[in-house]
């Protein structure tokens, strides 16, 4: 009886692919699980075919305590992508240099899952959908918002439905960027997860729904509502312990009348405002903590193997 492997069309070793993916912050105060937002803020990756083995060249943030085998999570995630497009490869080399911080609340394994994704459907020349994408990235990593924020850029809202994960695609004023305190410490995702009480008050729930739905219009076309609407009761003051100083930092920056939060699991904190409100923020010093001003972000894309043009658009 054969195999499956015998019914997988073989990649011929040589054929390569060049990935683009932004960092990616989610829940911005009050979106907790749902929100997310792309920053104008890439990194690229390089997956080639080879002849056999995995060959991984990696430098950057994070590499040194990274696995230089298929548990790399870029080539774990594009194996997953071959697998379910029905080709194989004989063997796979990745080539990338991490400037997304690890353990900060910037998306770094979000971008790592869908450049894997995105790159196996390069190297199989085949066509598929920001859904497709969306399934695969959201059952890797377990929850939607920064994958989502990554396949499509922008600002996102990321939901369970009738058919399975989807995404609303949120409007967002042109003015409005970011601004990115970033520490020199990380925290795990789970460690700050495991922090959260199984349920919160129901006046707890009913503000922060109110305040969510008061971000989407203050993106979308009144900025000057963000600090009002980045209010959260559901999941920042639960995880004050793992991380004071950002905490601290931002209780400040919130003191100042600025629309700060945790990004994501922290322990960055965001600040969204007017573009050149944020400006202004090059003077003020943290310490422990890094700058960095972004502008929103556009979607992931799969590019040629030379620097020009597409193979795919989504």
């Amino acid at each position: 009886m054969p195999s499956e492997l015998s019914d997988q069309r073989v990649l011929s070793a040589g054929r390569s692919v060049a990935v683009e993916v932004p960092a990616t912050s989610a829940n911005l105060g009050p979106g907790f699980d749902c929100f997310g937002l792309a920053l104008d803020w890439r990194e690229r990756v390089n997956l080639a075919v080879i002849e056999q083995g995995f060959q991984i060249d990696v430098s950057g943030e994070g590499a040194a305590e990274l696995p230089r085998d298929e548990s790399h999570l870029i080539i774990r995630s594009a194996l997953v992508g071959l697998a379910d497009l029905g080709v194989r490869a004989p063997g796979l080399w990745l080539s990338c240099r991490n400037t997304i911080p690890h353990a900060r609340g910037l998306g770094s394994s979000s971008a790592a899952i869908v450049a894997g994704l995105m790159a196996a459907a390069g190297l199989a020349q085949i066509q598929v959908t920001s859904d497709w994408l969306l399934r695969h990235a959201n059952a890797i990593e377990g929850h939607p918002d920064n994958v989502a924020a990554a396949i499509h850029g922008g600002f996102v809202l990321a939901y369970q439905g009738r058919t399975g994960v989807a995404v609303a695609q949120g409007n967002i004023d042109t003015s409005i960027g970011a601004a990115l305190f970033i520490p020199e410490a990380s925290v795990a995702t789970q460690a700050a997860r495991g922090l959260l009480p199984e349920a919160v008050p129901h006046v707890a729930a009913a503000a922060n729904s109110g305040r969510a739905a008061l971000l989407v219009h203050a993106l979308a076309s009144e900025p000057e509502l963000l600090f009002d609407a980045t209010c959260d009761w559901l999941h920042q003051g639960y995880r004050e312990p793992s991380m004071p100083r950002s905490h601290e930092l931002m209780k400040s920056l919130r003191g100042q009348g600025l629309a700060a939060m945790i990004s994501g699991a922290g322990p960055t904190v965001l600040v969204l405002g007017r573009r050149p409100e944020l400006a202004r923020l090059q003077d003020q010093q943290a310490a422990g903590f890094s700058l960095r001003l972004s502008r929103i972000g556009s979607a992931a894309e799969i590019l040629e193997p030379e620097p020009h043009g597409r193979v795919i658009t989504l």
